[in-house]
């Protein structure tokens, strides 16, 4: 095995003496256990005796404490195409003479990533060669000084003895910690003792979002800004829009947040937010656990507000009767009168209903909300009104409300919100005295109606089309004047005797003898309604 042995230098390191730890070493290894891997552990390791060559202080900042992958020890020129980044590599220096280029040599250790450099003293050579130190320092990896009584191989085990302990400790951590959890789930509240576990456990914020984009849970409550909360809250709202399932990151102002939706596909119930940008193995299966505990208590919590709903849709009809007694005696606490009834079209069930139950809840709102064919129905008192204005605001949807109200006519506030809500268009809220404050022919063009007018006036409007005439113009000036020939035609700029004609004419088109009252008012309709 001569040129084996000489290459990797097996016959010195089998040579050497190394004695086995004592009680006392396996202690302090015991402690350093929980240490992560890195090059401070090894130093630490006084059954090794590594001493650092370089001056900490010249090295660049966390060079000792950088994780390390593994520790190598080869005496090839160029070792780099066998070694991986992040590794220690180890050297007894026989393949330096005096022709050695220091300068290439470091730099590809430093290229290639490797976090520290070992020598093995008075192997082949006595102390360390002062170029390798230099050139050590200039390119700042950490240069440390193995003795000749330390074998390469200790220290292979030494660093493979830490990984699997700090692998064990994870594990160990992890199994804890899902017991934690376990026993916080079945507290009263759980899920908030469960969310404020985790973050005790991980040492980080955790807050968690509903399906509304509004913060339901925050641990520790007042370590993360307000302004941070709110874009968090944005960015979970995107997330939940989306649909998006996997983890997400983003910072804000310099700090890091984890995103974690919570809930299946297709029904995604909220967002837990975490105030760290990475998680190890063990950390993300911990996560992932609350996950799954949330998701379950939120779909239990789904499926009693989906009862309460039908409960509510039921008492609905009897608020429809005009009879809150039901209502009064299973609810309890209602609006008081006077009330408004407003219909939210286009509502998001969920979310909105989520929103409206936690703001009765935090400023003692009273209210009423049900399912309809028609939308949400929502009945808050008169002095509470305003709150439409913000959950329409929120929702981006248009809500119908009633006049105030007693519950005696709450039949009649109910149809004044659908007729309400039939006017409008855009998102918001439009009140039903701003339609009764309008003219009845407003409140009739729909839809239909504009259909019907239009192919009425159709063939007055295609004569005009194709002579060039003006009977639409003149029929509206005359209808605007009282059917009044005179002051008709003179707004017109036309002699009265041409009006006239045209009336004559626009009546055989229209088929309608616009002498008489009820004719002219149908056309005075048609007009109105009829786009132009």
């Amino acid at each position: 095995m001569g040129a084996f042995a000489q290459l990797y230098n097996l016959e010195e390191i089998v040579a050497r003496p190394y004695n086995p730890p004592t009680a006392a070493t396996r202690e302090e290894r015991r402690v350093d256990d929980t240490e992560q891997p890195t090059l401070r552990a090894l130093f630490r390791r006084r059954d090794l005796g590594l001493g650092l060559i370089s001056a900490e202080g010249e090295l660049p900042a966390g060079s000792l404490d950088r994780p390390l992958r593994w520790v190598h020890s080869s005496d090839l020129a160029d070792p780099t195409p066998f070694l991986a980044e992040d590794l220690a590599l180890l050297t007894t220096g026989t393949q330096f003479d005096a022709g050695t280029d220091f300068d290439v040599y470091v730099g590809r250790l430093a290229d290639r990533g490797v976090l520290g450099l070992g020598f093995g003293t008075d192997v082949h050579r006595a102390g360390i060669p002062e170029e390798l130190i230099l050139e050590c320092a200039r390119r700042g990896i950490p240069l440390f000084e193995v003795p000749y009584r330390t074998p390469f191989i200790a220290v292979a085990r030494a660093h493979s003895e830490a990984i699997a302990a700090q692998a064990y400790a994870r594990r160990s951590w992890a199994l804890d910690t899902q017991r934690a959890l376990a026993l916080a789930a079945l507290r009263p509240r759980g899920l908030d003792a469960t969310v404020a576990e985790l973050g005790r456990r991980l040492g980080v914020w955790v807050g968690m979002y509903d399906a509304a984009g509004a913060l339901q849970l925050s641990h520790p409550r007042s370590a993360v800004s307000a302004g941070r909360l709110t874009e968090l809250g944005e960015r979970a709202t995107e997330i939940l829009t989306r649909g998006l399932e996997a983890g997400q990151s983003l910072t804000i102002d310099d700090q890091t947040f984890t995103l974690f939706t919570v809930g299946r596909g297709g029904h995604l119930r909220g967002v837990i937010a975490l105030a760290v940008d990475a998680l190890d193995a063990e950390a993300r299966t911990v996560v992932t656990s609350v996950i799954a505990m949330a998701g379950l208590a939120l779909e239990q919590s789904d499926q009693l507000a989906r009862s309460k709903r039908r409960l509510n849709s039921q008492l609905l009809s009897s608020l429809l009767d005009d009879d809150p007694s039901l209502a009064r005696k299973v609810l309890g606490g209602m609006p008081s009168a006077p009330v408004v009834v407003a219909i939210a079209a286009d509502a998001p069930t969920g979310p909105f209903a989520d929103w409206w139950d936690r703001r009765r809840a935090e400023h003692g709102t009273a209210s009423f909300l049900a399912e309809s064919p028609e939308g949400v129905v929502l009945c808050v008192s008169m002095a509470d009104d305003a709150l439409l204005d913000e959950v329409a605001a929120r929702f981006g949807i248009r809500i119908g409300a009633s006049g105030s109200e007693s519950y005696d006519a709450f039949s009649r506030a109910h149809a004044q919100a659908l007729a309400a809500l039939r006017q409008q268009s855009g998102a918001g809220v439009f009140h039903f005295a701003d339609t009764a404050g309008s003219s009845i022919l407003s409140a009739l063009a729909t839809d239909e109606a504009r259909l019907v007018a239009e192919s009425r006036l159709a063939p007055l409007r295609d004569h005009d089309a194709r002579s060039g005439g003006d009977l639409e113009r003149s029929l509206r000036t005359w209808l605007e004047h009282d059917a009044k020939a005179d002051p008709a035609a003179a707004a017109l700029g036309v002699h009265r005797h041409t009006l006239r004609s045209r009336i004559t004419q626009a009546g055989a088109l229209l088929g309608s003898d616009l002498s008489t009252f009820p004719a002219r008012a149908e056309l005075w309709a048609l007009l109105q309604t009829a786009r132009d």
